[in-house]
């Protein structure tokens, strides 16, 4: 690589940072507070050059992993979701403190980080539109590259959408830049929102390699995008279809194994990781160990709930390896344990998991269940079982069966992005487990609150959810 060659890279890459920074930056800002001039060098500079927009698509991740929804932090959806259901349990309940609000479910249009999952998913949502439209008009990029780009871009497009759908109901979806079309935006019923993130996701699998770029999984191919869809499916009813991509997915042999010794499920070389979020250095772990580890109690910030910890027999393997106890001689608390590194080491152990097989499984079981096909469920909710230690279910009966596929789900996706708020509001017992057991549970809070601010600005986003 010649001098010449260095410094158009270097200048390349500085205007790309410059210009994402300015779309990604701001956590209290409203996602239509976007400065249009700068946005525009992306497009004309960096979308020439193959090696340059695929840092622009993984700066996208970058802000994924750091910061909202999917961030592994105490302010992402993990620890956040797992307070405001019954998974964990919060000491810092003083009022200026986040965990107050979503552990005694007492969140406003005003809360600071009911905006910032609001903002920062369609900042994000707004670069990867910028990605988009960049590798639509780029002239130096080949046909295989932009679809290789064009399928990443909309798989995150369709993830984010669909974790925003999940959390405040009806939303915008925005799939451009256009600032005169994003500041009058109005929400959508739920229903066309799903049928914009299948659509996405569609054409995202026909436009995503088979195989996966590089090692580790930390890029999306097509099983990524086909286990969101699969979820997806599960979640509008769709039982056949879901079913039919979950197993597309189970029977993937060349790319996911089940890992059948538990303690392999979080490491980066587990093979039923289906897409994972890179960490930012070597030697640094998936940011979850942080937030969830304690080596001495009282826990300064959270520990796992005994509703959580005492729905687990004494002899399943996720309660001995995937939570660890912690006590000071006189009172005990409990911390989720799976992932295992709290600290940097001197290479990476453990990233960020947001798709893995066992899902997979659970989502068929359902559908299987559903369509009355009870042996194939019984097979698939076995399959998780068995790893843990138990013996095969004795559930026979659709309705026993689906009983204990949800129960198998709290007990094999806790604490992961939200699983259990989301498994209960969509069999529509959020009242039936909440009530009787969270500070100030009320029905309404099955949604958050649309953010004050941006009702504010663009009064089309009104009314206001049911309760606030």
């Amino acid at each position: 690589m010649t001098m010449k060659t260095k410094l158009n890279f270097s200048t390349r890459y500085f205007l790309f940072c410059y210009a994402l920074l300015s779309l990604c930056t701001g956590s209290c800002k409203s996602f239509l507070d976007v400065d249009l001039p700068k946005s525009q060098l992306i497009s004309s500079t960096v979308f020439n050059d193959y090696e340059t927009a695929t840092i622009a698509m993984t700066e996208v991740y970058s802000k994924l992993r750091d910061r909202g929804i999917l961030s592994g932090t105490s302010y992402g959806s993990s620890n956040l979701l797992g307070l405001y259901t019954d998974e964990m349990l919060s000491y810092r309940l003083q009022t200026d403190i986040v965990n107050y609000h979503f552990y005694n479910n007492s969140l406003l249009p005003t809360n600071t980080f009911v905006a910032e999952f609001w903002n920062l998913a369609y900042s994000q949502i707004y670069a990867a539109n910028s990605v988009l439209e960049g590798v639509e008009a780029s002239t130096g990029l080949s046909a295989e590259q932009k679809n290789k780009l064009s399928g990443e871009a909309l798989f995150v497009r369709a993830l984010l959408h669909f974790y925003l759908v999940n959390l405040y109901g009806d939303v915008p979806y925005i799939a451009q830049t256009d600032y005169k079309t994003n500041i009058v935006v109005t929400r959508i019923p739920t229903d066309n929102v799903y049928k914009l993130i299948i659509e996405d996701l569609k054409k995202s699998i026909g436009l995503l390699p088979v195989s996966y770029t590089g090692s580790n999984k930390i890029i999306p191919n097509q099983s990524a995008a086909k286990a969101l869809l699969s979820r997806v499916y599960l979640y509008q009813k769709s039982w056949p279809e879901a079913e039919e991509i979950a197993s597309s997915l189970i029977n993937e042999a060349t790319l996911f194994k089940f890992e059948d010794n538990i303690n392999n499920v979080f490491l980066i070389s587990s093979k039923e990781t289906i897409w994972q979020l890179q960490s930012a250095n070597a030697g640094q772990n998936a940011a979850e160990g942080a937030t969830f580890i304690f080596t001495s109690g009282p826990p300064a910030n959270t520990s796992l709930s005994l509703h959580l910890v005492n729905s687990f027999s004494n002899a399943d393997l996720r309660k001995s390896n995937w939570i660890k106890a912690v006590t000071n001689g006189t009172s005990i608390w409990y911390h989720a344990n799976k992932y295992k590194e709290r600290l940097s080491t001197t290479t990476s152990r453990e990233y960020s998991i947001i798709f893995r097989l066992s899902e997979q499984y659970l989502i068929r079981a359902e559908a299987r269940a559903q369509q009355e096909n009870l042996e194939g469920a019984q097979e698939d909710i076995n399959k998780i079982r068995g790893r843990a230690g138990l013996a095969p279910t004795s559930a026979s009966t659709k309705t026993d069966l689906l009983a204990a596929i949800l129960q198998e789900r709290r007990l094999e996706l806790f604490t992961e992005h939200g699983h259990r708020f989301f498994d209960l509001k969509r069999n529509n017992q959020l009242d039936q487990a909440l009530s009787g057991i969270k500070p100030g549970w009320n029905p309404t809070d099955r949604l958050f609150p649309i953010p004050e601010k941006e009702l504010s600005t663009n009064p089309n986003l009104r009314p206001q959810n049911p309760g606030y």
